[in-house]
């Protein structure tokens, strides 16, 4: 037959992935280690650059406990769901509102998208428009690209955060949704989101506020006697927030939470299931891990509000230490939102290849700045460290 000797261009043949033997489990293990060894790690101190951390022990064992549940299926695993649920509830309290309904999902893209969908669905305009800050995480265009959503941004000011007054003048019958970030990866400056709640209400509109980072940060640093930063559902118009609880939640990779303060804009992204023992599924995902849920579920737990003040206030005296540092040292240094800090020097280029030579994990903003996150894998000793790695590269710069 033809198909039997039609072979496309473009096919390549190399022996198959998997061997026809398997290796022992101590043989994996050491293939396993290997690679490990050529990762770096948090514990050292020495990672300044990522919003993930070490997680819990606790909520490490219970997302090993949980890696076979699938709530995709939650008929299979009332238990899991529960978990799910009592998480959900916990962070939705934190974040204003108890009554708020969502899902623990795998990460902040995965719940900003599902979040535009939902805004989307509700407004049905023919050409819809979103209005993002010029500071909104890169999750933004994957939703617009998918969603078929055209992406319009609005300036931020000085200070990074974005300009109210330029998101009204771009707000046209077209836009369906407005995104206010509550602390920005790249500074952690956080959005007038009140102005924006007003504004939201004013025109009929849709505000999503991405609180990826920040929102198992802000509430705490008003406790501990920082400047109070409005956000949440507290305020009227906000009507879904994105939060991470595997960045300062210290829940493993991946979880993620999306919040919506109706439950009707969940019945918007309904799909028939009926094979399955739930008739209808509103998640991006069909398959979902409960091992997330329980793990999130455990952090909660086991740090009540309690414990996450004290890792926000370590966090905050590791930041602000390092920010006296810096200035000490003649840098030009932005003043922290939270456990975000930037810094500049005229020969940043330099400096910051010296500090990556001597090990130090660091990323830039896209204006070229240093930019550190102070997670609780950094402690004193090692900003202390760095201080002075960065002290001995300016000398000889």
């Amino acid at each position: 037959m033809w198909w039997r000797r039609y072979k496309p261009a473009f096919v390549t043949f190399s022996p198959p992935p998997v061997q026809e033997r398997g290796r022992s489990e101590e043989e994996v293990r050491s293939l396993l280690q290997e690679a490990k060894r050529r990762d770096l790690s948090y514990a050292s101190g020495r990672i300044l650059s990522s919003m993930c951390t070490s997680p819990l022990k606790v909520a490490s064992r219970a997302f090993c406990d949980f890696l076979e549940t699938n709530l995709g299926d939650p008929g299979l695993f009332p238990g899991t769901r529960e978990l799910e649920e009592r998480a959900v509830k916990a962070i939705a309290s934190l974040l204003g509102f108890a009554g708020a309904k969502g899902f623990i999902v795998s990460g902040g893209t995965e719940a900003n998208i599902t979040a535009l969908f939902a805004a989307r669905e509700a407004a049905k305009r023919s050409r819809p428009e979103v209005l993002v800050p010029e500071t909104a995480h890169f999750s933004f265009e994957k939703a617009a690209r998918m969603l078929g959503l055209r992406l319009i941004k609005a300036k931020v000011g000085e200070d990074s955060t974005v300009l109210v007054s330029d998101v009204e003048r771009k707000i046209t019958p077209s836009t369906v949704a407005v995104v206010g970030i509550a602390g920005n990866t790249e500074y952690g400056a956080v959005d007038d989101i009140a102005a924006l709640s007003e504004l939201a209400l004013e025109h009929g509109l849709y505000l999503h506020v991405d609180a990826a980072f920040g929102g198992f940060v802000l509430p705490f640093l008003k406790e501990l006697g920082f400047p109070a930063v409005e956000f949440d559902f507290s305020l009227r118009g906000v009507c879904s927030i994105t939060v991470d609880p595997h960045k300062m939640g210290l829940a493993p990779v991946p979880a993620g939470c999306i919040l919506f303060r109706d439950a009707g804009y969940l019945e918007l992204l309904q799909v028939e299931s009926p094979y399955l023992t739930q008739p209808r599924q509103c998640t991006l995902l069909g398959t979902r891990s409960g091992a997330s849920a329980a793990a999130v579920f455990a952090a909660l737990t086991f740090l009540g509000k309690e414990g996450y003040r004290r890792v926000v206030e370590r966090c905050m005296q590791v930041t602000l230490h390092l920010r006296e540092g810096l200035l000490s040292l003649g840098m030009r240094v932005h003043e922290p939102w939270m456990n975000i800090l930037v810094f500049d020097h005229p020969q940043r280029e330099a400096l910051a290849g010296e500090l990556r030579a001597r090990g130090w994990a660091i990323s830039r903003t896209r204006r070229g700045e240093i930019r550190l996150v102070i997670m609780p894998h950094v402690k004193k000793e090692h900003a202390e460290q760095f201080l002075r790695d960065v002290e001995e590269a300016a000398e000889v710069l």
